[in-house]
C-alpha cells in the first residue's frame, strides 16, 4: 500500500510540474458515521481546502487537507437509583491527500481523495497518540464555475475503519 501511495504522489507531482493552470477551493462537510463508527460517534463535521491543477479538458488533480472531527456519543446509565453519564472522546484528524477529479459533463463530476489522516488526540491512557490511518474518499457531485455540491463515502482505516457518508460544499477561487 505504501508503494502505491508513493507512486500516486510521484505521478501527481509530475503532472503538477507540467500543468499550466489550476484553482483553489475551500469548503465544509457534514455526515453520519456508518458501520462500527455509528456505535461510538453521532456526527462527522469538517472543513476542507484543496488546490487542483487542470491536466486536461475534464481531468484535474492536486492536493487536499483540512480538519475533520467525529463527535463522540453521550450515554446515560441508571444503576441502583443513580444516573451515570459516559461521554466517548471525540476523534479528530488532519487529512493530507492527493485528490483527483473527472468532469463527466459541465455540471457532474466524480473524484477521489487518497492519502493519510493524522489523528489529533489522546489514547485511552491519556498519552498523546500520533497515529492515524489511510484516507479513502470517493466523491460524486454537482459543480459550476464557483461552487461544488457533493456526496462522499469517507473511510479512515488502520487496524479498524472509521467510516461515514457525507455531504459537502466547496467554493472555488
Amino acid at each position: 500500500m505504501k508503494r502505491f501511495l508513493l507512486s500516486a504522489i510521484a505521478v501527481m507531482a509530475f503532472g503538477f510540474v507540467n500543468a499550466q493552470n489550476g484553482h483553489f477551493k475551500i469548503g465544509a462537510h457534514t455526515g453520519l458515521p456508518i458501520g462500527d463508527a455509528s456505535d461510538l460517534f453521532t456526527i462527522n463535521l469538517g472543513v476542507d481546502a484543496a488546490y487542483l491543477w487542470n491536466l486536461g479538458d475534464k481531468f484535474s488533480a492536486g492536493a487536499t487537507t483540512g480538519y475533520t472531527i467525529y463527535s463522540g456519543k453521550r450515554e446515560t446509565y441508571n444503576y441502583g437509583g443513580m444516573s451515570y453519564e459516559n461521554k466517548i472522546k471525540d476523534a479528530s484528524f488532519i487529512p493530507v491527500a492527493g485528490t483527483a477529479q473527472y468532469s463527466i459533463n459541465n455540471n457532474l463530476f466524480v473524484g477521489l481523495d487518497l492519502g493519510y489522516a493524522f489523528f489529533l488526540g489522546q489514547n485511552s491512557v491519556g498519552a498523546t497518540d500520533t497515529g492515524g490511518g489511510v484516507l479513502f474518499q470517493p466523491k460524486f457531485g454537482y459543480q459550476n464555475n464557483k461552487i461544488e455540491l457533493f456526496a462522499t463515502y469517507k473511510s479512515i482505516s488502520d487496524d479498524r475503519s472509521l467510516s461515514s457518508l457525507n455531504i459537502g460544499f466547496n467554493y472555488k477561487f
